[in-house]
């Protein structure tokens, strides 16, 4: 959850003070209240009931759901958590990618600049299995040769525009990225660091932790 939440204890109020929008990313986004329930929402299963609030980005214009502590007084109840969570880079990537993949989810809202980052990321990955010359994507395709990408994943990287300088003709006459391009071209990289580096450390975590244990 986005630490500044916590950090100023927030209470369900008029606005909401978030570091990043979760949807479009944009900096310290305007979150106005745009609803807020009149009190606690009914739950059946004997647990303490949460005044629940709703604001609007006003770049993007996307709501974000907000949650009071339950227990807590229907009139400004402290913040207890917000839906949809920011994206985060996963903490098992190599440490340039993680960086290089986080400020990606944070520049969405400036697709040039995220279509850079996530090309930083993939490129970081790539040199921390050994693969350094080369172009981007030559190196993608060597990683294919060497079966460390799936024949769906090395198509998938050749579809989408990673980095600056994607060497084909149409970037002469449509040098930017679009949104939706920025946004694949995020999603490509995110989906490779969990398929080289997060589902690796994900397995070998769940290995170590029967390893001890007795065969059925």
């Amino acid at each position: 959850m986005d630490k500044l939440v916590f950090d100023k204890k927030q209470r369900l109020g008029g606005q909401l003070v978030l570091s990043h929008c979760p949807y479009c990313s944009v900096a310290n986004p305007a979150m106005m209240q745009v609803w807020h329930s009149q009190s606690p929402t009914i739950r059946n299963d004997g647990q303490k009931s949460s005044v629940w609030g709703a604001y609007r980005c006003t770049t993007c214009g996307s709501i974000v759901s907000v949650r009071g502590k339950p227990g807590e007084p229907v009139s400004n109840p402290e913040i207890d958590e917000y839906f949809p969570k920011p994206r985060t880079a996963d903490p098992a990537l190599p440490p340039a990618a993680k960086e290089f993949l986080q400020q990606a989810y944070n520049t969405l809202h400036a697709p040039d600049a995220a279509a850079v980052m996530a090309g930083a990321a993939v490129d970081a990955m790539l040199k921390k299995l050994g693969l350094e010359e080369g172009s981007l994507y030559s190196r993608i395709d060597r990683a294919l040769e060497l079966h460390l990408l799936t024949e769906g994943m090395a198509e998938w990287a050749h579809s989408v525009r990673l980095g600056s300088n994607r060497p084909r003709h149409a970037d002469k006459d449509s040098p930017h990225v679009s949104p939706a391009e920025a946004r694949q071209s995020v999603d490509f990289a995110e989906a490779l660091g969990q398929f080289l580096f997060a589902l690796t450390a994900k397995i070998e975590t769940g290995v170590s932790q029967i390893g001890g244990s007795e065969p059925v």
